[in-house]
């Protein structure tokens, strides 16, 4: 099969390999699947700088857990009927060394999930990590139906998700962006658009006297002190990202609030909260509600340029087209 891999860390136009490997073989309980489409992370990006300095877990990564494909052959002990099912793909590269951008790929078959006829191929290249953090950060605490949410960095693929699922679930979305021009491209996306760059603190309190009763976080640091202003008492902030590594907390000022500071890692959910947030965002998706912006697929062999794109803070979900359909 062909695949793209890597055997050492660093940048990535010196260290990802593009070539032939052996085809792999599913063993009990898994499915192989042939992938058309494979979705690039940022965590697929910081595993293969080394970011968080923990090295090579394998001798040899073929990189990505999200994607999507056919399923054309099962191990003993999994239902012949999943032959030729479409489905997405989760956590293929989780703890494991050979995730999806590869024309093959096998996984325990509850990673490879059935898809409805209405979801598209692209759109199901992107829901895995993205969509399982952004349910996380949303449903963690409970139903927020009838609640207030505040989500920053609407135009990135965790909050865009994040935003829709909260609105699916009954609640009142007030989504931020950086700057003023930007609203535009955010319209839709949540019930109300508010701009960093313009009074952020008056304008959602404004919108929610209140107080806002969650806070879905992509800069911890950046953005603590305007969450805790505007956090009504008992509010929570689920945080999937930092632009610090270190974040100083207003100790006082949120113990008298009674806040709560929810971290949320994709890797390590339980089984029950994976299977809550694989349901969801496979219903949510064949709803309608969710739309993350898609930049056309990259071919397999361009990997490199991929992982740069998302390096660079790309709005666009970046995805490679494996093979053809």
């Amino acid at each position: 099969m062909r695949a793209v891999w890597y055997e050492r860390q660093g940048p990535a136009a010196e260290v990802l390999q593009v070539g032939e490997l052996a085809d792999p073989e599913p063993a009990d309980g898994e499915v192989r699947v042939r992938v058309l489409l494979s979705g690039v992370n940022p965590g697929d990006v910081r595993k293969r700088e080394d970011s968080f300095g923990h090295g090579m877990a394998h001798p040899r990564v073929v990189p990505h857990s999200d994607g999507m494909g056919v399923v054309d052959r099962v191990g003993p002990g999994v239902d012949p009927a999943r032959l030729g099912s479409r489905v997405w793909l989760w956590g293929a590269q989780s703890y494991r060394a050979f995730g999806t951008a590869a024309d093959l790929v096998v996984v325990p078959e509850h990673l490879a999930v059935a898809l409805p006829d209405e979801v598209d191929d692209e759109l199901a290249a992107c829901l895995g990590i993205p969509g399982i953090t952004a349910h996380r950060c949303i449903l963690g605490d409970g139903p927020v139906a009838g609640r207030t949410v505040l989500v920053h960095g609407l135009l990135g693929g965790v909050a865009s998700m994040a935003a829709a699922l909260a609105r699916r679930d009954g609640a009142t979305v007030i989504g931020t962006v950086r700057r003023t021009t930007d609203l535009a491209e955010a319209e839709g996306l949540a019930d109300h658009v508010v701009a960093l760059d313009d009074d952020p603190a008056g304008r959602v309190r404004s919108l929610a006297p209140r107080g806002v009763d969650r806070v879905v976080e992509v800069a911890l640091a950046a953005n603590l002190d305007l969450d805790r202003q505007v956090l009504a008492q008992h509010g929570v902030i689920s945080a999937y990202a930092s632009d610090q590594p270190e974040v100083v907390l207003p100790f006082w000022p949120m113990l008298f609030d009674n806040l709560s500071l929810r971290l949320v890692g994709s890797d390590d959910f339980t089984p029950a909260q994976r299977e809550a947030a694989v349901a969801d965002l496979t219903a949510a998706a064949a709803e309608g509600w969710l739309r993350p912006r898609i930049a056309e697929p990259l071919p397999l062999e361009q990997c490199a340029r991929a992982h740069d794109l998302v390096a660079a803070g790309s709005r666009e979900r970046q995805l490679l087209r494996v093979q053809q359909p």
